[in-house]
């Protein structure tokens, strides 16, 4: 195999298992770690990924997100069912918090035929679906109306967030680190769910897994304010392992 097309599969595989020893990839590549150790040298120049002491692993970033109906389409049948499964986390009598976003919105149609539950929501969407289940009180924040996904959002947003206390907040989350845990790329959408994540007494996060592992300019709150994290079947072992060393349950679909 010629080192350019090593490389290029060097890439591959660990952008598929976000982490790799060198002692791994040399025996994966059938070379001798020295090779492996110019491989990645020249590939971390070429800003692909970093070097960890013995390894390596994929840092990726997102730097804002798409539409609201481009991330509604995308990954929707891992939506699915992670909004099912997080239903089925409610339980008869308890207070939650639903987050506005695309996941968010299947927890809001699994729970339609529930009873005895109280939904605040900082989400048109989210409430609409829940307008005609006579047996689940719907409260909606208030704040300033994003026409573009129907969010709210603002100083009237935070003002009724922090004035709360619930049994389980479900959060969205564009970008979950391992390591430096929940971020975003707008700071206006921050406080918002930290006053969320801070009114709760359990904080259930739902992220599909193409968010797992991914970097963003704004911290939102470390791993350990996290009680559960459901995400797709796709989370790399490696992923999975650091959030539950740090506590995290995860639960995958």
């Amino acid at each position: 195999m010629l080192a350019a097309e090593r490389k290029l599969r060097l890439v591959e595989y660990v952008r598929q298992h976000r982490a790799a020893s060198v002692a791994d990839l040399a025996k994966q590549f059938n070379v001798h770690e020295a090779t492996i150790r110019r491989d990645l040298a020249e590939i971390e120049r070429e800003g692909l990924i970093k070097r960890t002491h013995g390894g390596v692993i994929v840092e990726e970033w997102t730097r804002d997100e798409p539409s609201f109906n481009e991330r509604s389409s995308y990954q929707l049948e891992q939506k699915m069912r992670i909004g099912k499964m997080a239903a089925g986390l409610v339980e008869d009598g308890e207070h939650i918090i639903i987050d506005s976003g695309t996941t968010t919105l299947h927890i809001a149609r699994n729970l339609t035929h529930r009873t005895n539950i109280t939904v605040v929501t900082n989400d048109m969407n989210v409430a609409a679906e829940l307008r005609d289940s006579p047996g689940i009180k719907v409260m909606v924040t208030g704040g300033e109306l994003y026409p573009s996904s129907y969010m709210l959002n603002g100083m009237f947003t935070d003002h009724m967030l922090k004035s709360i206390h619930v049994d389980k907040a479900f959060i969205g989350i564009p970008a979950l680190h391992p390591k430096h845990g929940l971020m975003h790329p707008e700071a206006q959408l921050v406080v918002a769910k930290q006053h969320m994540i801070h009114a709760a007494q359990q904080v259930i996060v739902v992220a599909d897994d193409s968010k797992i592992g991914k970097l963003s300019l704004h911290s939102v709150a470390p791993n350990s304010a996290v009680h559960t994290l459901i995400t797709g079947s796709g989370i790399s072992e490696y992923d999975a392992k650091q959030f539950k060393d740090g506590g995290v349950n995860v639960i995958t679909v």
